[in-house]
């Protein structure tokens, strides 16, 4: 990925933060046709001093089954991206040295790959995004796993097989305006607010700028 200095997010408690809100991450790995990508919910594990991300695939997808214990893997997450148009920007209407860019988050987790079809840890997996996602959705009766036949959820589990990164390196791209003077930066996120732009907007606004 492509990083200059002062897009780089580095602090290792925001990019986790950051894939907490933003799960749905795009699992890439070098598979026997090519290079694949499958898009997973993912749950961070930071159980035994180690940081995991935990995710499970159906049993009917190749992955599972061509992929190699330790392989290299790199697990991407987006979150949020808009458009900023150069009228936008104050100085664009002064000097007309302004052009098109986009804005965006992301996260790269690189580490290695473990396949995991253990009824157990499945089931663990399941239980935990099911916690996670219904507590987000305010369900007044949140949905978890008793809800169902015992038959049911056994049947469910045995389709599903689960995956573990372990971490080697995470790195992030903040692309928010930093390199623009502040008034420029401020108005852009102003713009993006009123077309209800609202994530990269506070994002833009919440980021140190280094030109101040």
């Amino acid at each position: 990925m492509y990083l200059p200095e002062h897009f780089r997010e580095a602090r290792t408690e925001e990019l986790l933060q950051t894939i907490s809100a933003w799960p749905l991450g795009a699992l890439v790995v070098d598979g026997p046709d090519g290079l694949d990508a499958t898009h997973l919910p993912f749950l961070i594990d930071e159980a035994n001093g180690e940081t995991r991300l935990l995710a499970h695939v159906a049993r009917s997808n190749a992955l599972w089954e061509e992929a190699q214990d330790g392989q290299e893997a790199l697990v991407i997450f987006r979150a949020g991206d808009a458009y900023i148009s150069p009228n936008w920007y104050p100085s664009k209407h002064e000097s007309h040295r302004q052009v098109p860019t986009w804005n965006y988050r992301v996260v790269h987790v690189h580490g290695r790959l473990f396949v995991r079809d253990d009824e157990r840890f499945v089931r663990g997996v399941v239980a935990r995004l099911t916690r996670t996602h219904e507590t987000r959705a305010e369900s007044p009766i949140p949905w978890k796993m008793t809800d169902s036949s015992p038959e049911f959820i056994d049947r469910m589990l045995a389709n599903i097989v689960g995956i573990e990164i372990e971490i080697t390196n995470m790195v992030g791209k903040w692309k928010l305006s930093q390199n623009k003077d502040e008034r420029d930066r401020s108005n852009a996120a102003d713009e993006l607010r009123e077309r209800g732009e609202l994530d990269i907007a506070d994002a833009m606004i919440n980021t140190v700028n280094p030109r101040g």
